[in-house]
């Protein structure tokens, strides 16, 4: 029903893109009005379609994922959820599959958040990904979380050097120096991989210019689409790769479930919601080339008038 669906919706669109083709090489002119119908339309077929593209992962979001990939099982990987509610559906789904991916693949996961309205958000991620897809996960041994400390880039200044000095114990109030995952860590810089997320202050750019880069940490953040422009010029040297908006959260989806088949019934928020955007982007695009044909034939015919 979907694929049916999916069919008549992008045929659908497009006879009434070619029909307003021909109508704009008459010389009429196409209400604006018009424009946002057909938009309306494309989004909302694939919305009601559950309309899914195909992703490939680029070359900068492919680098993260082999990063985590060819790690041995046991590294440790640091995942930081520094967002809040109205960032999670562009970044969040970066956050649970970083959270499939480590998991699958045997690592230890160390997780904390700049941000206190990323905690609520962080326990969001254990409990309705973590626990449910890996039940076999023990925390303390192969996972764990930390409570959200106040002080933005003072926090990173202090777990540089020392993790306990800023975290004496974790959410569940245990002593860090009970806990069988921080055995042999100190600081920050005992991480293997560090995965910011987010896209505001203190985000991804301090965890690159406060662990990273001084403590010599491999950093991959997750970026909203508006910040990751900030951060491309620290690739590929500071960050070894990074995934930009929903388009790289939906490229590391789409490589996540080629590799892991037991991933391909899991929630793709990322993936679902690129459909609707894609569908939008061919209609703007398809409304310019049809601006353009309209107008140099409109002036072609005054030329020869």
């Amino acid at each position: 029903m979907t694929n049916i669906g999916s069919i008549i919706s992008i045929v659908g669109v497009l006879i009434g893109l070619l029909i307003i083709l021909i109508y704009s090489l008459k010389g009429r002119d196409i209400d604006r009005r018009v424009i946002f119908l057909f938009i309306f339309l494309s989004v909302a077929f694939a919305i009601l379609f559950n309309i899914e593209f195909k992703e490939s992962p680029t070359p900068i979001v492919r680098a993260v994922f082999d990063k985590i990939e060819n790690m041995p099982p046991g590294s440790r990987v640091l995942l930081s959820f520094d967002y809040d509610p109205a960032m999670k559906p562009e970044v969040g789904p970066m956050a649970n599959s970083f959270v499939r991916h480590c998991m699958a693949k045997g690592h230890k996961l160390y997780l904390m958040t700049l941000w206190a309205t990323g905690h609520a958000l962080m326990i969001e991620s254990i409990e309705e990904v973590l626990k449910p897809e890996f039940p076999d996960a023990v925390y303390g041994t192969d996972y764990t979380s930390l409570s959200f400390k106040a002080g933005g880039v003072g926090v990173l200044n202090v777990i540089v050097t020392d993790f306990q000095k800023m975290y004496p114990t974790d959410d569940n109030n245990t002593e860090l120096s009970e806990l069988p995952i921080f055995e042999g860590v100190k600081s920050a810089t005992n991480m293997d991989l560090i995965l910011p997320i987010g896209g505001g202050f203190p985000g991804p750019k301090e965890w690159i210019l406060f662990i990273g880069d001084p403590g010599n940490v491999p950093v991959a953040p997750g970026l909203a689409a508006v910040v990751a422009p900030q951060i491309y010029p620290y690739y590929p040297k500071q960050a070894i790769g990074l995934l930009g908006g929903v388009k790289g959260a939906a490229e590391y989806e789409s490589e996540l479930r080629q590799r892991y088949p037991q991933f391909q019934d899991s929630e793709a928020t990322a993936l679902k919601m690129m459909g609707p955007q894609t569908m939008a982007h061919i209609v703007v695009m398809a409304f310019i080339i049809i601006g353009n044909i309209s107008y140099f034939r409109s002036r072609r015919k005054n030329i020869d008038a």
